[in-house]
């Protein structure tokens, strides 16, 4: 019985002829086959909104067969099996016989056969009967439990439980009386007003559905943040807790002066070059920049002006600078921030700064299953007297702590606009290896005197992309499974906020930037940076 209207009629004919129902385990259909109790419930809950019926619920436990259990009931235990595959007289039969002959049937009740003296062994290797006939015991107690739910005793129940052929279930079930409206006949229930109802006058006289207040309603068809911008905030909320301020990058066009002349990076470079690099077609340049820096820039590409460096002894072309291009990293955004802070405090003193974005940037590179032509780069940057390269190795310490990674390696490498620059490792549990998680280093003189900031502050910086982890935390292998026009978008709805393992304790390195450097505790950092400094404390609040 499937239908919501038989289950209804049913509960108030039985009603009716018993004025209650004490367990509605026991309804049963036309064709004498039980309800299902979730259907029942369904049946009750309609009934009693209209007041027709009342019911509350009962739960109890009950022995049933299991799928083994039952086939023994229907066809016999597996000792009478083998009892019957014994043939009488004194001949028997081989034990490699019987259990070709019964397969796993022939081991299992073999021994229960032994032990009821049912069969016996005869030399060399034969087993006969020793009794005229059995009674299948184990099937009579099986059907009968099938049919009544339990037995008489305990110990038995236990033995089958053991012998996995029974177990105990909780039952859920309801005890039901008649409700101040009860009836036989189930009256219809207007929803809504509608407008014929209101055209006739029919509503006045219509019975009307009650709006139950505690229902849970239907969950809006809304939009969902995407995994790459879920993981974003997780490390927007990192830099913010180390007191950082997000920079502007609302801009993805930009000039070459600023992605590359700004951070001393050669107009000859092959990063700028049409296979690596965006180039914007209308407009195509711009001169949007200040031109007091562009020549203080354009004197240090050529000869290292007074810097201490002799550049790059090439002529330096403005038409170069001028060319609008898709930004290629946020460092352009960083070299900007940090001439705005020149000026800013020009005349006032110089004041130490934390930077960070996390935005969009363009590559022209092949798509495959670990890259893309666009991608989120998260980076970071301090400006602050006498920072060193201990100061960065700190610093990389409590940030990448912070994100759940303990284990972190660095190794140096070039950067145009870095020196020394080191590439960033972390420990990978499930590769078993070390993987490159992000770049790092401190920005040259070249890149800094011009900008107009202070002999003796130093920037450090360092930046790892945003898709890597995204994909580590979603278990997504394919790049192009997370960002891009094929995206499954059940994969935006479906995935919960991922949570970084953020690690804080107070042995943790910090960076003090809201005192002068002299005033900072200094310690050494590792063997490996010995002689260099740094400094600890108050820069993460715990």
């Amino acid at each position: 019985m499937s239908s919501q209207d038989d289950l209804q009629t049913l509960v108030l004919t039985t009603l009716d002829k018993q004025g209650v129902i004490e367990d509605t385990t026991y309804l049963k259909t036309a064709d004498g086959s039980p309800v299902d109790q979730l259907a029942v419930l369904g049946a009750l809950n309609s009934l009693r909104s209209k007041d027709m019926v009342d019911y509350k619920s009962i739960e109890r436990e009950v022995w049933t067969l299991t799928e083994e259990g039952q086939e023994l009931a229907e066809s016999g235990s597996h000792e009478a099996r083998v009892f019957d595959a014994v043939p009488a007289g004194p001949e028997g039969i081989t034990i490699p016989d019987l259990q070709a002959k019964l397969g796993k049937s022939a081991s299992i009740g073999q021994g229960k056969a032994f032990k009821n003296k049912w069969i016996n062994k005869k030399p060399p290797n034969y087993l006969v009967r020793i009794v005229d006939s059995i009674v299948d015991q184990t099937k009579i107690d099986l059907q009968q439990l099938q049919s009544t739910g339990t037995l008489p005793d305990a110990k038995l129940l236990a033995d089958y439980k053991k012998r996995k052929l029974a177990d105990k279930q909780k039952v859920f079930a309801y005890s039901v009386s008649k409700g101040t409206d009860f009836s036989l006949e189930i009256k219809k229930e207007a929803t809504d007003v509608t407008y014929e109802m209101l055209q006739s006058g029919e509503w006045k006289n219509a019975n009307f559905k009650k709006y139950n207040f505690d229902a849970v309603g239907v969950a809006p068809s809304g939009g969902a943040l995407h995994p790459l911008m879920k993981v974003r905030q997780e490390f927007r909320e990192i830099f913010f807790e180390m007191g950082f301020q997000e920079m502007p990058t609302n801009r993805f066009v930009e000039s070459s002066f600023w992605n590359f002349d700004a951070l001393f990076q050669p107009q000859q470079h092959p990063a700028r070059d049409a296979h690596d690099t965006f180039f914007i077609k209308d407009p195509a340049t711009t001169d949007r920049f200040p031109k007091d820096l562009m020549e203080r820039i354009k004197v240090v590409h050529e000869n290292g002006g007074d810097t201490g460096s002799i550049g790059y002894n090439y002529h330096w072309k403005q038409e170069e600078a001028e060319k609008l291009i898709l930004r290629t990293h946020t460092t352009a955004v960083s070299s900007y921030m940090l001439y705005k802070l020149a000026q800013e405090t020009k005349d006032s003193g110089f004041r130490p700064a934390k930077y960070f974005s996390i935005d969009r940037v363009f590559r022209n590179e092949s798509v495959d299953a670990t890259h893309l032509a666009e991608f989120h780069q998260i980076e970071g940057v301090i400006a602050d007297k006498n920072l060193s390269l201990a100061d960065l190795i700190g610093f990389m310490d409590v940030f990448f702590k912070k994100m759940g990674m303990d284990k972190i390696r660095f190794k140096p490498t070039y950067n145009p606009y870095t020196e020394p620059s080191m590439e960033i490792f972390s420990w990978h549990d499930g590769l078993k290896t070390w993987v490159e998680i992000g770049n790092s280093g401190m920005f040259r003189p070249e890149m800094l005197l011009p900008l107009g900031l202070p002999p003796d502050v130093r920037v450090i910086a360092w930046g790892l992309g945003l898709e890597r982890p995204t994909m580590v935390k979603y278990g997504i292998s394919n790049i192009r499974d997370l960002l891009g026009h094929k995206v499954n978008l059940a994969l935006i709805h479906d995935n919960a906020v991922p949570r970084l393992d953020k690690k804080m304790g107070k042995e943790l390195i910090g960076i003090n930037l809201e005192q002068p450097a002299e005033e900072s505790t200094k310690e050494k950092v590792s063997a490996a940076v010995q002689g260099l400094v740094n400094k600890v404390e108050n820069m993460v609040v715990n």
